[in-house]
């Protein structure tokens, strides 16, 4: 293990701000609307603020968080270790989603860090752990590498965070007997459908209404990432505005309306993408890691607990993860969405603690 500096060098920043300022910008029918994708007068303004995006303060920001790379089965692997004063804390592993990083915890971190040992990995083929340059990888293959991260870190006894991709990898983790207890924001073998559903119940005609809209109306990115991955590494590695569409879609899309992911951290987040050019690798996932996507996962007697944010892309139902899971704690949350540590980092610090504190 070393540590890791981040330092993009000049001649890419110089290079994405030119491609910024030639952009090709589409034609928009009358009316168009975010059913279409992002509107372009939209994403003609974020572009604008990402030309003017300062880079290097941020990396002097994120700098200040420890940082460290190292090598695990073929890949490298980056993460943030903040570790509490509290020498005897127990450790806890955090893990991002699509289309996100490591830093999607950068709110959470300093208050998290009072209680616990704090370990973020960038999953493979995201961020600054860099494209990975072979097929195979999948939420098993990451789960088995985070896990012999944790053991060269001495944490033989720890707890697991996750969101999106990253909730499908806790929950892999915690079939792990090093494994304490995980937390997640989603389980996504447990929604309903129409044959299903209690329709009496609010919550399941929700999941119900949540499911039909994210197959018929949002699919479209899985459809591509899942079939035609390296098309769309093409597009987006070549085009700044593609890469940042790409994730500002999904940002505002699964995200509580009233709050949104923050501007700073939709552009920290487009700006590494962009630079570590890990679109492509990042969307293999949903061709060779999807394994478990809405299927029940082997039974797990983890304690296992969820949160579920009322503006996520999905409303898991208790009663169908208890029929895996041992579940001991379901937090119905007042607001937040799908990057509920972007948008409502003071409810998941409090949520996480209640976890596994008390």
């Amino acid at each position: 293990m070393k540590p890791f500096e981040i330092s993009v060098p000049q001649h890419e920043i110089d290079d994405l701000h030119r491609r910024l300022d030639s952009t090709r910008w589409p034609s928009s029918p009358r009316g168009a609307t975010w059913a279409q994708g992002t509107p372009v007068e939209h994403l003609r303004d974020l572009a604008g603020r990402w030309r003017d995006f300062d880079w290097r303060e941020r990396e002097r920001e994120l700098g200040k968080i420890p940082q460290f790379v190292t090598e695990i089965d073929g890949a490298q692997v980056h993460f943030l270790h903040v570790k509490s004063p509290h020498p005897n804390a127990e450790p806890l592993l955090l893990t991002h989603g699509w289309p996100t990083t490591c830093f999607a915890f950068e709110q959470v971190l300093a208050p998290l860090s009072r209680d616990f040992h704090l370990v973020v990995p960038s999953v493979p083929g995201f961020g600054f752990s860099g494209p990975t340059r072979e097929l195979g990888w999948t939420v098993a293959r990451v789960a088995d590498v985070f896990a012999e991260l944790m053991r060269r870190l001495g944490y033989d006894r720890y707890v697991a965070h996750g969101f999106d991709f990253g909730a499908m990898l806790t929950r892999r983790l915690g079939m792990r007997d090093e494994v304490r207890a995980i937390h997640v924001n989603q389980i996504f073998s447990a929604s309903v459908t129409t044959e299903t559903a209690d329709l009496a119940v609010e919550a399941e005609r929700r999941s119900v209404e949540k499911a039909y809209r994210y197959e018929f109306e949002q699919f479209g990115y899985v459809s591509m990432q899942s079939t035609r991955p390296q098309s769309v590494a093409y597009a987006l590695t070549d085009s700044p505005v593609a890469q940042l569409e790409w994730i500002e879609w999904a940002f505002r899309t699964w995200s509580d309306p009233d709050i949104g992911v923050p501007l700073d951290a939709l552009l920290t987040t487009a700006s590494i993408f962009w630079f570590t050019r890990t679109a492509g690798s990042s969307a293999r996932y949903y061709q060779e890691g999807d394994e478990t996507w809405g299927e029940p996962e082997p039974a797990s007697d983890t304690p296992t607990s969820v949160a579920v944010f009322p503006h996520d892309v999905g409303v898991p139902i208790r009663r169908m993860a208890e029929r895996n899971h041992r579940v001991v704690r379901w937090t119905e949350m007042p607001r937040g969405g799908h990057f509920a540590a972007m948008e409502v980092p003071e409810l998941v610090v409090g949520e996480l603690r209640e976890a596994f504190l008390l």
